[in-house]
């Protein structure tokens, strides 16, 4: 089998909902960032929502972004853990649904609790997410097929296993194998807060240099040092043969690897960014490898992103993801 994008990270199952603006202060959350918490944590914030207006979807940010891939009509594996609970049979039926393969099997999961993730939307249309790991957090070298990866163009990396020893023991491991069957390596700085409080993990897999880097202005700032995105993006240039800064509703920058290009915004009114980077990550991917270049990967990226941000959940359907390639290749 011959994949697009070989992805390893955590397999989360997301329950999102919508907090008022003093939801925050009253239960002592961080705004806007992706915080890890402990399972008592969570369910006491779970305690404070309401559940019943809640809705329940396979995430995890690779898993968002591998997903992606596939609804635009390419192939993908994900590396991953869940447990043989019921959210951990509710991702695996997700993944197969969506025609994604992978390591695991219901029948051969561990004990324990598959990941959680509370992802809470205010009226500004920010994501703050509380993150419970469970059995994500051993994820390991062992959970890697280096077959499926070295029959992959791409191996994409996320950036929150920095945060789990056995997680970033995985992402090296991939990296190796990637160099070793010389298959090109992505990473996705996944969240602010993982590159300010996962400085040196980060630095570690970065490396000398990753193929491709996706991440947004403030990670490309705080990773960089610089509290200008035009110095950062010459850094950047310095750890990445190929980047893509998203900018929000200023579009994003591409760098291709000799000159930058500016990708324009699509004008939408958001109401839910939870997936956003994930949805233009799994957009580019599947552009590049499927013949289309940098500049074509980010408009269909910034497309498919918008898009998403204009309704509730990290993911599009199906349909409309053709429907978006279908519009945009007529467009080119």
């Amino acid at each position: 089998m011959k994949y697009d994008v070989y992805g390893i990270g955590n397999a989360i199952v997301d329950i999102v909902t919508e907090v008022d603006v003093d939801f925050f202060e009253r239960n002592e959350v961080e705004k806007g960032v992706m915080t890890l918490v402990d399972e008592k944590r969570q369910l006491h914030l779970m305690k404070a929502i309401d559940m019943k207006r809640s809705k329940m979807s396979g995430g995890g940010s690779a898993g968002n972004t591998v997903v992606a891939v596939n609804q635009f009509g390419g192939k993908s594996f994900y590396s991953c853990v869940v447990a043989h609970d019921d959210l951990g049979r509710f991702f695996l039926e997700d993944l197969k649904r969506n025609g994604v393969d992978t390591n695991m099997s219901h029948e051969r999961a561990p004990e324990g609790h598959t990941a959680r993730c509370l992802v809470m939307t205010s009226p500004d249309a920010q994501r703050t997410m509380n993150t419970f790991l469970g059995v994500s957090s051993f994820l390991s070298p062992e959970h890697l097929d280096e077959n499926a990866l070295s029959n992959s163009s791409i191996v994409y990396l996320e950036g929150y296993m920095v945060s789990s020893p056995k997680g970033l023991e995985a992402m090296k491991e991939a990296k190796k194998m990637a160099e070793r069957n010389k298959v090109d390596v992505a990473l996705t700085f996944s969240d602010p807060s993982m590159v300010k409080y996962f400085s040196r993990q980060m630095e570690d897999i970065v490396g000398a240099s990753v193929d491709l880097l996706f991440c947004n202005e403030e990670e490309a700032m705080i990773f960089t040092g610089t509290d200008d995105i035009l110095q950062a993006r010459e850094k950047l240039k310095q750890v990445a043969k190929r980047f893509a800064i998203t900018l929000g509703a200023n579009g994003a920058l591409i760098f291709d690897g000799d000159t930058f290009i500016e990708i324009e915004p699509y004008k939408v009114r958001a109401i839910d960014t939870n997936g956003a980077g994930d949805m233009f990550a799994g957009a580019f991917l599947y552009a590049i490898t499927h013949q289309h270049g940098m500049a074509d990967a980010g408009k269909l990226a910034s497309l498919a992103s918008s898009r998403v941000v204009s309704q509730w959940g990290p993911r599009l359907e199906p349909s409309q993801a053709k429907k978006l390639l279908s519009d945009l290749t007529e467009a080119m």
